[in-house]
This record gives structure tokens, C-alpha cells and sequence, in this order.
């Protein structure tokens, strides 16, 4: 890992490399295998609540546990290199445990952000972040927009276009 662009390790490495915490650390997590509009728009969402935006990001063998042979389709460099190419994101932390929950407790974030398919009760770390004073923001998810959806489509020969969101 190349903690000099943006892209660490662990949290122990990006807490060295940010001496003076930011005021209102926002962090959320996910595989984000095939970043597509959807991603793009919830992550600069995310941003848009605190002050820095971290990315919690499966490693590849979390991927492949959570996801199923064949993937994940970009390696977790690729991966990271892609989402530290968007304004919105500050930094990336890779994790290897198929939950952000040890990630979460070790960067004590102000504010956890997950997409619209969770409920405040089902977002792991949510008893950490409130615990010191931070909250949960469910972030709605931008309408027709799936990874699995996009890889089906581009295994199927069919493509993917903006209008079809990578829908079959």
C-alpha cells in the first residue's frame, strides 16, 4: 500500500499520516468493485456531511467471501486508485474482515454513512459512533444503479449505457 497517495493500510497507518484528526471525520465502507453513478453520487453525499470523507474498503479476499468466486473483478489497488480519483474522497483504508466493525472502532468516525438498503439498526458500528456523540446517515441510493447488475451485463455482451444503469 502507498500511504503517500491517499491509500493505507490499516487505520493505524492513516492515524499516523493525520497527525491533527480532521473536525468531522465521515467515514463509510464497501467493496465498490465497478464504480459506477450510483457510487459517485453517494459517495460525494457522504463528503458533503463532515469535513473528510474515508472509504472503507474490502480487501480482495473480503470481496471474494462476501461476493463469490469471479471477484472481485478489480484489485484492491485498482479499486482504491479509482475512488481516491473522485473530489470527494479524502483517504482509503482497507480492511480485511468481511465487517468495517474493527476499521470503525479504531477511527472513531463523527459521522458513519451507509447507502438506502440498510436501516440505521442494521449498520454495523452504529453502537461505536453514537456512543461518542456521532450519528448514522442513510444515504438514498440513485435509482437503477448495481454493480452485480453491471457485471451480468457486460458478461451477457450487452454493455452498459448511463440510461440503463447497468440494469439487464
Amino acid at each position: 500500500m502507498n500511504a503517500s497517495n491517499g491509500f493505507f493500510d490499516n487505520a493505524q497507518a492513516f492515524a499516523a499520516a493525520q497527525p491533527q484528526r480532521p473536525e468531522r471525520l465521515c467515514f463509510t465502507n464497501g467493496c465498490f468493485d465497478l464504480l459506477h453513478p450510483g457510487h459517485v453520487k453517494y459517495l460525494a453525499d457522504a463528503r458533503a456531511l463532515g469535513d473528510f470523507l474515508v472509504v472503507g474498503l474490502n480487501s480482495d479476499a473480503s470481496v471474494a467471501r462476501l461476493k463469490g468466486a469471479g471477484r472481485p473483478l478489480q484489485d484492491e489497488a485498482a479499486r482504491a486508485a479509482v475512488l481516491l480519483g473522485l473530489r470527494s474522497v479524502d483517504a482509503v483504508v482497507r480492511f480485511d474482515e468481511d465487517t468495517p466493525l474493527e476499521l470503525i472502532t479504531a477511527l472513531q468516525p463523527d459521522i458513519l454513512a451507509k447507502g438506502g438498503d440498510y436501516t440505521p439498526d442494521t449498520v454495523v458500528g452504529r453502537d461505536v459512533v453514537e456512543a461518542r456523540g456521532g450519528r448514522v446517515a442513510i444515504i438514498p441510493f440513485l435509482p437503477g444503479h448495481s454493480s452485480s447488475a453491471i457485471e451480468a451485463r457486460i458478461r451477457s455482451g450487452k454493455g452498459v449505457t448511463l440510461e440503463t444503469g447497468g440494469r439487464p
